[in-house]
C-alpha cells in the first residue's frame, strides 16, 4: 500500500520527474524519452510494451476528457522503484480519481510504469 508522504518533485529522479511534468502537460514525445527502449506501461489492465506501443499510450491516454493533475504523495520504495500518488479532476466518470504511478527504472531511464487506483 502506497504511503502519502511530502516528498516534494525535486527529490524524485530526473527521469521521473521530467516524466511526469510532460506526461501532465500532454507532451507525448517528451514524455517518451525518458522511457527505456523496452519499457512497458500497464493501466487499466491493459499493457503496453516497447516504444511504439507506449507512444501510442501516451499520446492517446485520457485525450477525450479534460482534466486537472495534482502531485498529492511520493515515495521511494527502493533505488530503482518510486511510487508518485496523483489525483486527477476532469470530465471523465466519477470526475475525480486518486492514481498510484509506480516507477521501476533501468539506467536512469524508466523500464516500467504501472498506473493503479490508489486504494481507498
Amino acid at each position: 500500500m502506497t504511503q502519502h508522504t511530502d516528498l516534494p518533485s525535486d527529490l524524485l529522479p530526473p527521469a521521473v520527474r521530467q516524466f511526469l511534468g510532460a506526461h501532465i502537460v500532454r507532451d507525448a514525445d517528451t514524455a517518451s524519452s525518458f522511457l527505456t527502449e523496452d519499457a512497458v506501461i500497464v493501466d487499466q489492465d491493459e499493457t503496453f510494451r516497447g516504444r511504439e506501443e507506449t507512444d501510442v499510450f501516451l499520446r492517446d491516454a485520457g485525450s477525450e476528457f479534460a482534466y486537472t493533475t495534482e502531485q498529492i504523495g511520493a515515495h521511494r520504495v527502493d533505488d530503482t522503484h518510486w511510487v508518485v500518488t496523483v489525483r486527477l479532476e476532469g470530465t471523465f466518470p466519477g470526475g475525480v480519481a486518486e492514481l498510484d504511478y509506480r516507477f521501476a527504472l533501468r539506467d536512469d531511464l524508466i523500464a516500467e510504469l504501472v498506473i493503479a487506483n490508489y486504494p481507498a
